[in-house]
């Protein structure tokens, strides 16, 4: 076993974890980090690892939200647990747009929009997505602010970005109707378009659709269990019936990137979450842009 590989395995986990839960894309990333660093396995395994290391990064999710996902738990009341069923459904019927129209052409994707430009435009483009639609959420928070009674204004110390979610239709997960969701389930449509970003889609969904910042990410993360699971769920079995069998050093290269890509994403989630309750989504935007051009003139240099 090459400890080397280990390593690149830890570095992908690392990313991984990241760029899944921030809306940045992790296509684009992972695309990028792969021109730097080269793992000596073959082309079938790699793409079966880039998808299934995405194991790792859910988990995290089942860990910090258990309690809200558990609709079990006995610490919960009769009707918390309905309201835990129904979070279920509501992700569940988001999720199927997704499965109907993405697993048919998710092999056509990969092979005709996989490209570092295509990757790169997306990302540009949603990077500009997020500064207009924050920058309007903005505005709009802003002048009714300016525009209700002195007594009933909100507080001088709310930030522009708190003013907005306290001006969101859908505050709280339990006010997030069936429409909504499946409204954010068909803007996780776009992500099949690598460098579109899953996340990204799906919050720019839940924004435009009335949600508050963490409502949007919350259920971002929730839509991510069946979505990835599943799509790692139908790789692996690709990878099998195509007469594939793991070496040793195989499975300890998929086992690190899974166990770091878990270990990251605790972070990374608990960073965001914490984040957009008094920050706006601009920030990832322009990072997404810079990234977009950066792609652009990487690949038409060694072109």
């Amino acid at each position: 076993m090459n400890p080397v590989e280990l390593v690149k395995a830890a570095v992908f986990g690392i990313v991984e974890g990241i760029t899944e839960w921030l809306p940045i894309s992790s296509t684009g990333h992972m695309l990028l980090l792969e021109q730097f660093v080269s793992m000596d396995v073959s082309e079938d395994f790699w793409n079966m690892f880039l998808v299934v290391i995405q194991l790792g990064a859910i988990l995290a999710v089942c860990v910090i939200f258990f309690h809200q996902l558990n609709p079990f738990s006995p610490k919960k009341s009769a009707d918390e647990k309905r309201g835990t069923w129904s979070l279920w459904g509501k992700t569940i019927v988001a999720c199927m747009p997704a499965a109907v129209i993405g697993i048919p052409i998710d092999d056509w994707m990969e092979e005709n929009l996989g490209s570092p430009f295509v990757i790169a435009a997306a990302l540009i483009v949603y990077g500009i997505a997020f500064i207009v639609i924050e920058t309007v959420r903005g505005r709009r928070a802003r002048a009714l602010v300016e525009s209700a009674p002195r007594h009933l204004a909100a507080p001088a110390s709310l930030s522009t970005s708190e003013l907005a979610d306290a001006d969101a239709r859908v505050k709280t997960l339990d006010e997030l109707d069936w429409k909504t969701a499946m409204g954010i389930g068909l803007f996780q449509v776009l992500s099949i378009v690598p460098g579109t970003s899953r996340s990204g889609s799906t919050i720019i969904g839940g924004l435009l659709l009335g949600c508050s910042r963490t409502v949007a990410a919350e259920f971002t993360f929730f839509l991510a269990i069946p979505v990835m699971v599943g799509a790692s769920a139908l790789r692996l079995v690709k990878y099998f019936l195509a007469g594939n069998m793991f070496s040793g050093t195989e499975a300890a290269v998929l086992a690190t990137g899974c166990v770091v890509a878990f270990v990251v994403s605790l972070a990374a989630i608990r960073f965001l979450m914490s984040f957009v309750r008094r920050h706006d989504f601009k920030p990832f935007g322009w990072y997404r842009i810079v990234l977009g051009v950066a792609v652009i003139a990487w690949f038409a240099l060694v072109a």
